[in-house]
């Protein structure tokens, strides 16, 4: 989470600030990282689209702040185009040097797949900026019309018939979800979130439409398969419920039964029907099998049972402070925010080290949960959703300025992405050593430890700020320091973490990513585990 409402985004004709500057040149620092690390023909596309990317999210920012965008987007922040732009291009580059590495041809493919589906849409995103911009900025238009010609041209020579067919499979659903979403969806997203969040959305719902379609050829883990339903299913729920309620008053009782009652029929009668087609098994048996598999699984699940209902602890107590208060308005501050990143560091640092598939499965449901939460409060169903908005509300942020309460959500996808984004075939035979078995870890370093620290002791303790930023130098360099204790402590109770003196680059990655959180005005839950994530498995 962030620790100060960010600036706005510079107005027309003005120069870009040197926030959104030391950002672009983090975030160029890890392209060409990566470029050095993998330096081949895709690596040259991922450079040529930062560069085309630097100059558009300009553009965008003086939609932005003229109120020009064909969506309402978040004002707090600047459009950020840029860092997310990268996520998806860079996952897929370091997932296909991985796999080519342990010598596993199918996975290096979908590397490739990953990586010219980020680039597709990113450069969607950037088209549109300039679509509607005016007057028509003709450099920008050049140097974006060069970079996509590049990619375009080295992609097509690369790309199988049928993968070309999957990106623009992706690319069309990411289209619709935009229009829909952000329409549904006003002042929720700046556009560079919007790009991160719907692109990963929209190449789930690619995938699982793949996979259904060649389910006799899968040869998937029911663990993936279940991610791949949960999410899908959820976001096609909120879809259809947001059509249903414009015709009816969704705070009644009777809208209530209604949404309590589609809501078991789209699970029983679509979901589980969908997840029994993949797995070939009776999805409630799998999974109560697979929750109590082990011994370890049942001490894990009491732990997290324990934590998670310490977490409702924290919550109702703070309320209970603020009504006691003479003042209203009463907010909840930093550091109890923080509280509840370190219980989830609480969480995912024993299921790391003891049991990664019971948390990947704990992960995805907990998701699951928290978007249902979410939509009882967003559609005030009866009996939770009135007292779900007055509890929650406490923890509200800038940040949370549209209609949806998504802080909480990022800070679990932040957390949960390492564990599933990890090529589990392509880990074996020790190629996640070095600093690459610290890949689980990603979110626990970054957000758990990193971005709670610079958070308290920046606020707490901070004078000498960084330029153009609010972030502190001391809320930085504490960081720094509390993720490299944080390591020490990983190789210490994790006996299956060996860094073999990768020691330099685990330091550059961790500073990198510390800066990024001093400068970025974007969703740092989720935009500072990918790119350590990227780092580390490079």
């Amino acid at each position: 989470m962030t620790r100060q409402r960010a600036p706005r985004a510079p107005g027309p004709g003005a120069p870009l600030s040197g926030s959104v500057l030391a950002e672009a040149a983090v975030v160029f620092a890890v392209v060409l990282s990566i470029h050095a690390a993998v330096m081949d023909r895709y690596s040259w596309c991922a450079v040529a689209l930062a560069v085309q990317a630097f100059y558009v999210q300009y553009k965008w920012d003086r939609l932005l702040q003229q109120g020009s965008a064909v969506f309402q987007f978040r004002m707090s922040a600047n459009s950020g185009l840029l860092p997310a732009a990268m996520v998806m291009p860079l996952l897929g580059l370091v997932m296909k040097e991985r796999c080519q590495a342990a010598g596993n041809p199918y996975f290096e493919r979908f590397g490739i797949v990953v990586a010219a589906t980020g680039m597709a849409v990113a450069l969607f995103s950037s088209v549109l900026a300039l679509v509607i911009t005016r007057p028509v900025p003709t450099n920008t238009c050049v140097i974006s019309g060069l970079a996509g010609c590049v990619i375009t041209y080295i992609m097509k020579h690369s790309l199988r018939v049928g993968e070309v067919i999957e990106v623009l499979e992706v690319l069309l659903i990411f289209v619709y979800l935009n229009m829909i979403l952000l329409y549904l969806l006003p002042c929720c997203f700046t556009p560079g979130e919007a790009l991160l969040v719907l692109g990963g959305i929209s190449f789930l719902l690619n995938q699982l439409i793949k996979r259904s379609l060649t389910v006799v050829e899968s040869q998937g883990n029911p663990v993936d398969f279940l991610l791949l339903v949960a999410v899908t299913g959820m976001v096609l729920m909120g879809i259809v419920f947001s059509a249903l309620f414009v015709f009816m008053d969704s705070g009644t009782w009777a809208s209530s039964i209604f949404f309590h009652l589609m809501t078991c029929v789209l699970g029983l009668g679509v979901a589980l029907p969908w997840l029994y087609r993949l797995i070939r098994r009776n999805p409630l048996f799998w999974l109560f099998e697979f929750l109590f598999q082990t011994e370890t699984r049942l001490y894990l699940l009491a732990y997290w049972s324990l934590l998670a209902t310490l977490a409702c602890l924290v919550v109702v107590c703070q309320n209970a402070k603020r009504s006691s208060s003479e003042s209203k308005k009463h907010q909840a501050s930093t550091v109890t925010r923080k509280y509840f990143h370190f219980i989830v560091v609480a969480t995912y640092v024993p299921g790391i080290i003891f049991d990664q598939p019971l948390l990947h499965v704990a992960a995805t449901v907990c998701l699951a949960v928290f978007i249902f939460l979410e939509y009882v409060r967003y559609f005030r169903i009866r009996p939770l959703g009135h007292t779900l908005r007055s509890l929650l509300s406490l923890f509200l942020d800038e940040r949370d300025s549209g209609p949806l309460i998504l802080t909480h959500i990022y800070l679990l996808l932040g957390m949960s992405l390492p564990i599933w984004l990890i090529p589990r075939p392509c880990t074996q035979k020790g190629s996640l050593g070095g600093a690459r078995a610290l890949v689980p870890y990603a979110g626990v370093l970054a957000v758990g430890v990193g971005d709670t620290v610079a958070s308290i002791f920046g606020s707490t303790m901070g004078e000498i700020r960084w330029p153009g930023t609010k972030k502190t130098f001391e809320g930085t360099m504490t960081s720094i320091f509390a993720q490299i204790i944080s390591v020490a402590l990983i190789l210490i109770f994790d006996s299956e973490v060996d860094i073999n003196h990768s020691y330099a680059w685990i330091l550059g990655s961790i500073s990198t990513v510390s800066l990024l959180e001093a400068y970025t005005t974007q969703i740092d839950n989720l935009l500072l585990p990918l790119y350590l994530l990227i780092l580390l498995m490079a």
